[in-house]
């Protein structure tokens, strides 16, 4: 069922003769929770990682994003605790980001429903004293965010001394450079002698080096290709100047008819843009990011769920976690700086067996990024022309069409983007030979994104056209990846 030897990985499939959650020897209790809610057939994750888990074994488990792993480390948790009880945690699992403490926590408590144990739920972004008040009753099962976690222990609202399991649950982001610190002062108040469980859809060799400090003689599991991306995502990649992303995305948005797609976004601020953007142009959007207050993130999400907000801007911190059924596409904004983020942000969809689309949009300036994911994924990313749309001020009034099929004679002069790599392919050779340089487009705010995205300029005032001026005539445009690419 699973290997005996440390770091041993155990075969992707499913063991001989598990066909059912009652063949991984679940208690009663639990195998009535799994079938109220409606699943009869474990996931691989599942099969592999509840046996070892419920032998006491150290796991380091990797999996693809959707494939089930909350529940390959919930339910043979809460069958190890069950049977006993203690007012302080006795499992501890540890999350990136609110939003997956809350959905592991509802897991615990869905599957927890027919036994006797309590889980409860502490993050960031709320009141903390409503939470050090919960504390002092019963807690069997703390699901938490490194953060607020160690303020709950610096105040002396929790005492981690009793607890028998450690599970980092996006164990890649729990253990880069941004969390492990905070882990390591974790570990410090946590017994010596404990079980330790790590689950991720993506591990570097650093990570794994960093696991090993952690685990003790680890069954590792791996039930798919290392960070290799769901494969029910269809994924797609248009060439796109920098300044002309926020106008193609409206434009897919509408011509398509997207009803619901999650958009990402490198940073808050870029976040805050685009959300601010997508809404002057009739779109329903909202941003998700971790300067947002908890309950604006939680509303945030919940009217994107009901279709109340069509595009949900996400920064990368934030997307771990957010769990959306059927979710139709997923658009890279901007490609992540960390190949292993992209996996996980194609990740939101395709989920479950359903079929998801991908579209990154890359600038020339990502070009290198592009390289990385495709390094990453051992297959290309061809990048495609992107298809005619408007570029549009922010009062809505079209500026111009792009014409794809048009030069007006002069190859590449009014090249946007970088299309046929004439020397106006870096998205700031804009409508030359019309005696205005046509910088802004109509559209200040797009050139203010373009600075701000690189982060070296200084905003200096655009020059606002007047209606009839030769800025506000159709411009002939062309949008498409380099040649031989």
């Amino acid at each position: 069922m699973f290997s005996a030897d440390s770091h041993t990985p155990v075969a992707a499939g499913s063991p001989v003769g598990v066909a059912s959650f009652a063949d991984l020897g679940l208690t009663p209790a639990l195998l009535r929770a799994v079938a109220d809610k409606g699943y009869d057939t474990p996931t691989p994750i599942q099969r592999q990682a509840i046996p070892a888990v419920l032998a006491r074994r150290d796991v380091l488990a990797g999996a693809q994003t959707g494939t089930g792993k909350t529940a390959g480390f919930v339910l043979p948790i809460l069958q190890l605790l069950d049977g006993s009880t203690s007012r302080t945690p006795r499992a501890l699992i540890l999350t990136p980001t609110r939003e997956l403490a809350a959905q592991v926590a509802e897991s615990a408590r869905t599957y927890g429903r027919h036994v006797d144990l309590k889980t409860f739920v502490v993050f960031g972004g709320v009141n903390i004293n409503p939470q050090i008040g919960a504390l002092r009753g019963r807690c069997d099962v703390l699901v938490a965010t490194p953060g607020r976690l160690l303020d709950l222990a610096e105040q002396r609202a929790v005492d981690l001394r009793q607890v028998q399991i450690l599970v980092l649950d996006e164990a890649d982001r729990m253990l880069d450079m941004g969390f492990i610190h905070d882990i390591r002062r974790i570990i410090k108040l946590l017994p010596a002698a404990r079980q330790n469980l790590m689950f991720s859809a993506t591990y570097s060799e650093d990570i794994r080096s960093l696991a090993g400090r952690i685990l003790r003689s680890p069954v590792s599991i791996d039930v798919a290709p290392r960070n290799a991306p769901i494969e029910l995502v269809e994924q797609h990649a248009f060439a796109v100047a920098k300044e002309h992303k926020r106008h193609l995305l409206v434009h897919l948005i509408k011509h398509e008819n997207w009803h619901q797609v999650l958009v990402f976004a490198r940073t808050k601020h870029g976040a805050n843009r685009l959300t601010e953007q997508l809404e002057r142009a009739g779109i329903a959007a909202a941003a998700i990011h971790g300067n947002k207050s908890q309950a604006a993130r939680v509303r945030a999400l919940q009217d994107f769920k009901a279709g109340e907000v069509t595009a949900l801007v996400a920064t990368e911190v934030a997307a771990r976690g957010l769990d959306i059924k059927e979710l139709p596409q997923v658009v890279n904004y901007e490609l992540p700086n960390v190949p292993e983020d992209y996996v996980h942000r194609i990740g939101r969809t395709g989920r479950a067996g359903t079929e998801g689309k991908a579209i990154s949009l890359v600038s020339p300036d990502e070009r290198g990024l592009l390289r990385d994911i495709e390094r990453l994924l051992r297959r290309p990313l061809p990048l495609a022309k992107a298809p005619e749309f408007e570029i549009v001020q922010d009062t809505q009034r079209p500026v111009h069409r792009q014409e794809a099929h048009a030069h007006d004679g002069r190859r590449g002069v009014r090249s946007h983007g970088y299309g046929h790599g004439h020397g106006h392919g870096h998205g700031k050779a804009h409508g030359h030979g019309n005696g205005h340089g046509q910088r802004s487009h109509g559209s200040p705010a797009g050139e203010r994104s373009a600075r701000d995205a690189q982060g070296k300029h200084r905003q200096r005032p655009a020059r606002r056209d007047r209606p009839g001026s030769a800025a506000s005539l159709p411009r002939v445009q062309t949008f498409g990846p380099r040649r031989g690419r």
